[in-house]
C-alpha cells in the first residue's frame, strides 16, 4: 500500500527547516527516521475565468492532543515569504493577479491567532493607506508582484505581468507601534534612497524554510495529489497529535459572501482597478493522528469549521449553510475528494517509520532548453532516491544573481519560486520554467534532491545569462511609467489623458503616438532599470507635465 501511495503522490513538497535536514524521528534507530505525510488535492473552480480563479492559499500546522500549538509545517509562499498578510494598504483593497497592495488579514485567521507570534505592521511610507499610487522616489522595482490592473486588460486573464521589468512598488515601512499576526515579506533587498531603512528589518522570516508555492497537481493525471513530507524531529515524543489545514481563496463568492455584501471600497483613488475579492472565508480541516512505532493513517472528507470573514479573531466557526459544499474549488471543495486504497479523503495524514540511510544522487545533465529575456526553462536527468535507484521525495532549488552558487552559499541563497514535481523515475527528464527574470542578467541555479528522511544529495549547478530585451508590446505611456515608477502615478495618468483626449483626435497627433509606441519600448526598458535614467526622464517630461496640469481638456 505504501508503494502504491507514493506512486500516486506526484507533487511532494518539503515542510521542514534547516534544523530538520537530517535523519530524524521519534525513537529512530540507525538509518531510520519517522515521517508524517499530509496528502491533499487543491483544485480550481470550473465556473470562473483565470483572473478571478487563483490557486488557494494553504497553511498546515501541528498541535498536540491538548490543543497546544507546536509548529507550522507548510505555508504557501504568498503569505509565508511574500508578505500577503502584512503589506501596506487597507485590507479591503480590490485584488487581481499578483496584486501588490493590501494586508490580507483574513487569509489564515485561525492559524494567525494560534501561532503566538507578532510583527510590526507594514504601512506605506507616505501614510496614505487608501491610495494605490505612490511617489516615484518611494517605489522600487518589484521582482514578484505586478502592478494593479483593470479587469478589462488582456494581462488580467493571461495571468501575466504587463511589462514585468517596469513594475515599481512602495515596499512600505514598519509602523513602530501597530502589530500584525502575519510576517512582512522577506523576498526583497532594500534599495537605498528609495526603500525605507526598516525594510532591512523585514527579515529573517521564521516561515521561509517551510514556504512553497501552492502545489498544483498534474492535470493530466486524475490520481495526482499534493503531499507534504515532514521528517519528525527527534525531540518530538510519540503520542497523539492533530494536523490542521486552513485553506483560503480569493473571489470565492456565493450568495452569503457576495460582491454586494463585500463590495469594493468606495471613495478612494483608483477604485476601478482590480475587483472585489472578499468571498467565503478560510475553511479549516482537522485530522487527529498518532505518532508511534507502527504506520498509522488518518483522514477526513469534512471541514471542522471556518475562520472570521474579516480576520479579526481566531475563533473556529461551526460548519453551517453559509459555506459552499457542492462545487469543486469552492468552500469545502477547495480541496478535492480523493479516493484510493485508503478510502476517501480531502486531507490524509500518514505517520510512518522510514529506513533510509543512503542519500540521493545528484541531478544530471542539466541544461537550459529555452530562454527569453524574462524566462528560462531548465531540464535535468532525474536522480535516484538511494543514489541511482528509487524515487526521490523532492528538490531544493535556489538561485543567485551575478555570482555562482556553491556549497558554501547554497543555504543562504534565495529559493526559486518553482517546484519540480517528482513524477518521473530515475534517468528520465524533469524540467521547470523560471519566470520574471531580468534581461541581460547572469543567473546561477543550484538543485539538490532529498529523500523522505531528508538526506540530501550532491549539488548540481547551471549558470546562464538572459538575452537582451526584444521589441514588443508594452503598456501605454510606458516611458512615463518607467520614469515615474507606477502606471498609476498621477502625472502618468495626466499624460495618458492628454494622449487619449487630444493627440489621438488629430492625424498628426495620432501619427506621433504611433511613432512613440514604435520606437520607445526598448528605451522604456533601459530607463526602468536605471534610477539615474529615470530621474533624467522625469526632468525631460517635467515641462509637458506642467503644461498638462494647466491645460483644460
Amino acid at each position: 500500500m505504501l508503494a502504491m501511495r507514493l506512486r500516486r503522490a506526484v507533487a511532494i513538497v518539503v515542510a521542514g527547516s534547516t534544523l530538520l535536514l537530517g535523519p530524524a524521528g521519534a525513537t529512530a534507530g540507525p538509518g531510520e527516521c519517522h515521517v508524517v505525510d499530509i496528502a491533499f488535492k487543491p483544485t480550481l473552480r470550473p465556473d470562473l475565468p483565470p483572473g478571478k480563479n487563483p490557486w488557494p492559499q494553504i497553511v498546515v500546522w501541528l498541535e498536540d492532543a491538548a490543543g497546544n500549538f507546536d509548529r507550522t509545517l507548510f505555508i504557501t509562499k504568498e503569505t509565508g515569504s511574500h508578505g500577503l498578510g502584512n503589506r501596506p494598504g487597507r485590507w479591503d483593497f480590490n485584488s487581481g493577479p499578483l496584486w501588490p497592495y493590501g494586508r490580507r488579514i483574513a487569509t489564515f485567521p485561525v492559524w494567525a491567532h494560534r501561532h503566538g507570534q507578532e510583527w510590526d505592521l507594514v504601512v506605506f511610507q507616505n501614510g496614505d493607506d487608501n491610495n494605490l499610487s505612490h511617489p516615484f522616489n518611494e517605489s522600487s522595482k518589484d521582482q514578484h508582484y505586478c502592478r494593479p490592473m483593470l479587469t478589462s486588460e488582456p494581462a488580467w486573464d493571461a495571468l501575466t505581468c504587463a511589462s514585468p521589468n517596469q513594475v515599481y512598488t512602495d515596499k512600505g515601512m514598519l509602523s513602530g507601534s501597530a502589530k500584525s499576526k502575519y510576517p512582512p515579506r522577506s523576498d526583497i533587498t532594500r534599495t537605498p534612497g528609495t526603500d525605507h531603512a526598516s525594510v532591512d528589518e523585514f527579515t529573517p522570516n521564521p516561515f521561509d524554510a517551510v514556504s512553497q508555492p501552492t502545489p498544483k497537481p498534474d492535470p493530466s493525471d486524475p490520481a495526482a495529489i499534493a503531499e507534504i513530507n515532514w521528517p519528525i524531529p527527534q525531540d518530538l515524543p510519540p503520542g497523539d497529535y492533530v494536523v490542521w489545514v486552513e485553506v483560503s481563496k480569493e473571489f470565492d463568492h456565493n450568495s452569503e459572501y457576495s460582491v454586494s455584501k463585500y463590495p469594493a471600497p468606495m471613495g478612494i483613488p483608483w477604485a476601478d482597478y482590480g475587483a472585489p475579492y472578499r468571498g467565503q472565508p478560510s475553511v479549516v480541516y482537522k485530522v487527529p493522528f498518532t505518532i508511534g512505532v507502527e504506520q498509522t493513517i488518518s483522514q477526513t472528507t469534512d471541514y471542522a469549521g471556518y475562520g472570521d470573514p474579516d480576520g479579526l479573531d481566531g475563533e473556529l466557526r461551526t460548519p453551517d449553510g453559509t459555506i459552499t459544499t457542492n462545487l469543486s474549488g469552492s468552500g469545502l471543495g477547495r480541496l478535492a475528494v480523493v479516493t484510493d486504497e485508503s478510502g476517501a479523503y480531502r486531507v490524509r495524514v500518514t505517520a510512518r517509520p522510514e529506513f533510509d540511510a543512503v542519500a540521493p544522487a545528484a541531478p544530471g545533465q542539466i541544461t537550459v532548453e529555452d530562454m527569453t529575456a524574462s524566462t528560462a526553462t531548465v531540464s535535468f536527468v532525474v536522480p535516484g532516491d538511494d543514489e541511482l535507484t528509487g524515487r526521490i521525495s523532492g528538490y531544493d532549488i535556489r538561485m543567485r544573481l551575478g555570482e555562482d552558487i556553491t556549497e558554501d552559499n547554497f543555504a543562504s541563497s534565495p529559493k526559486a519560486n518553482e517546484v519540480v514535481i517528482p513524477v518521473a523515475d530515475p534517468g528520465t527528464i524533469a524540467s521547470f520554467t523560471m519566470e520574471r527574470l531580468l534581461p541581460e542578467t547572469m543567473y546561477s541555479v543550484g538543485i539538490r534532491a532529498y529523500d523522505d528522511c531528508h538526506n540530501t544529495g550532491p549539488l548540481t549547478v547551471i549558470s546562464f545569462t538572459t538575452p537582451e530585451r526584444g521589441m514588443g508590446e508594452v503598456d501605454a505611456c510606458f516611458v512615463a511609467t518607467a520614469a515615474y515608477g507606477s502606471v498609476l502615478a498621477a502625472d502618468v495618468e495626466m499624460l495618458r489623458h492628454l494622449r487619449d483626449a487630444v493627440l489621438e483626435k488629430s492625424v498628426l497627433g495620432s501619427l506621433a503616438v504611433q511613432t512613440y509606441y514604435t520606437f520607445s519600448p526598448a528605451l522604456a526598458g533601459v530607463i526602468g532599470e536605471s534610477e539615474l535614467l529615470r530621474a533624467t526622464a522625469r526632468e525631460v517630461l517635467a515641462p509637458i507635465v506642467r503644461f498638462v496640469r494647466t491645460f483644460r481638456i
